[in-house]
């Protein structure tokens, strides 16, 4: 059985594998390591695995003298701003956009997601005892109105008028997004509503998904359509065609909407924003954006290329202040491109953007060992990165190795090979000037990985 590993996405594993004593271990050295302040809130997504999972989190809770507070189904960032504004850690349970045979714990203090030394400072506090008399928990119901009362106060009536989809799928804030949307104003059409776990990545939508946005974009007749993937910190929105707007467009279109003047990102984000704002490149991974938007200067705002945003600063709505939130959220990108379009188009606002073209996708089912193994390759043989651009049709200008191994070509084409740090998958990011290119790059990219890799 292959062992659960604990990262920047928090701990992930087989459903099999994330056994009570293990989950027991990670949330006790969670509770040794970290500051907890009132409690830990416990919040969970649709997956069928998820309720029992979140019951082992709090008997651990409860069991090292520590309060409890059961939020049920509620999106990560939802959960995040009540346990924050209650002075609380939490503990959400998710996998996030993993098949459903997995799952995993995403761990948060009282200020937010964890950072990298509290990350190693869990790991070294692994195998540690703490007990107590266990007390009752106690219970939230008012996550998901709280979380949309933000966006109410800054965003009113915004979306009077329109008329939006949304893939409501398994997400676990389905419900709360649509009574959001209609709260600001706008007609919803719910579509694709899932009672069976569906896992959506955001970064890498399936071609099959693609065609059924389309499909329902022409047969509803929609301003866009929007959605988020299963725990609600990574949108996804498409234009009135059903054409699907990369997420790290949705991050710099946000980020301009709010007026921001420092974007953090990571080194796989379109590199277009950098002729619009101030950039600062990370590794991937949310803990490295937080890291960043700390040291950085001015109004700032932090997003990934899956649309997860991070808002540093009071930014202001069209109709009052929006107080930040150092989390990624899936809601926040949705409202402000709606609103920010609604002088055009969604697809209109997407073309003013400069003319640089990203598109993702990932090899499932690959060992980490095989993955890191042929980026390590690359990454050290000038030969074997010439032999592989030469099946792109290009040649190396520069190298990137922040997190993975990104190649700029001589073209002005990217290519960016990337081993998960969460599951069996090879990351392939490719950018271009125009959205053919950059698509044709990825899809003639994996197929030349797949020979290196002998699939």
């Amino acid at each position: 059985m292959t062992t659960p590993k604990f990262g920047t996405s928090g701990l992930r594993g087989l459903v099999t594998a994330l056994t009570p004593a293990l989950v027991g271990q990670h949330v006790t050295a969670f509770i040794a390591a970290c500051p907890i302040g009132t409690g830990v809130f416990i919040g969970h997504d649709l997956r069928s695995s998820s309720p029992d999972i979140a019951a082992m989190v709090a008997r651990a809770t409860l069991g090292a003298g520590v309060n409890v507070t059961l939020c049920g189904a509620v999106p990560t960032p939802a959960l995040a701003l009540g346990a924050m504004r209650a002075g609380a850690a939490a503990v959400m349970i998710t996998g996030s956009h993993i098949p459903a045979d997995r799952n995993g714990l995403k761990f948060y203090t009282p200020q937010g997601e964890i950072t990298k030394p509290q990350e190693q400072a869990i790991l070294a506090a692994l195998g540690q005892t703490l007990q107590a008399t266990p007390g009752d928990p106690a219970k939230n119901t008012d996550i998901c109105a709280q979380y949309n009362a933000r966006f109410k106060a800054a965003y009113g009536g915004a979306l009077g008028g329109m008329r939006i989809g949304l893939y409501a799928h398994s997400a676990v804030g389905r419900d709360q997004l649509e009574d959001l949307l209609a709260m600001l104003g706008a007609e919803v059409v719910v579509l694709g509503r899932s009672d069976m776990f569906i896992p959506v990545d955001t970064e890498a939508v399936a071609p099959a998904l693609r065609a059924q946005l389309r499909d329902w974009a022409a047969a509803h007749d929609v301003a866009a359509i929007v959605s988020t993937d299963a725990d609600g910190d990574r949108p996804l929105v498409t234009d009135a065609a059903g054409n699907v707007v990369p997420g790290d467009i949705l991050g710099q279109i946000t980020a301009q909407a709010l007026g921001a003047q420092t974007v953090v990102t990571p080194v796989s984000s379109n590199t277009g924003v950098d002729q619009l704002l101030t950039v600062h490149r990370t590794q991937i991974g949310s803990p490295f954006v937080i890291a960043g938007m700390e040291s950085a200067a001015g109004k700032t705002v932090g997003y990934e290329a899956n649309g997860g945003f991070l808002l540093g600063f009071q930014a202001q709505g069209p109709q009052g202040p929006l107080p930040p939130l150092m989390t990624r959220d899936a809601v926040l990108p949705i409202l402000a491109v709606l609103c920010a379009a609604r002088a055009s188009s969604v697809a209109q606002l997407v073309a003013s953007q400069p003319p640089r073209f990203t598109a993702a996708d990932r090899l499932q089912n690959i060992p980490t060992s095989d993955s890191r193994n042929l980026v390590r390759g690359l990454a050290g043989d000038a030969a074997a990165r010439a032999a592989f651009l030469n099946g792109l049709g290009g040649q190396e200008a520069a190298i990137d190795q922040t997190d993975g191994l990104r190649i700029t070509l001589q073209d002005s084409r990217i290519v960016h090979l990337r081993p998960s740090g969460n599951a069996p998958e090879l990351r392939f990011y490719a950018e271009a000037d125009s959205a053919d290119a950059a698509q044709t790059t990825l899809m003639t990219g994996l197929a030349v990985v797949r020979r290196m890799l002998g699939l």
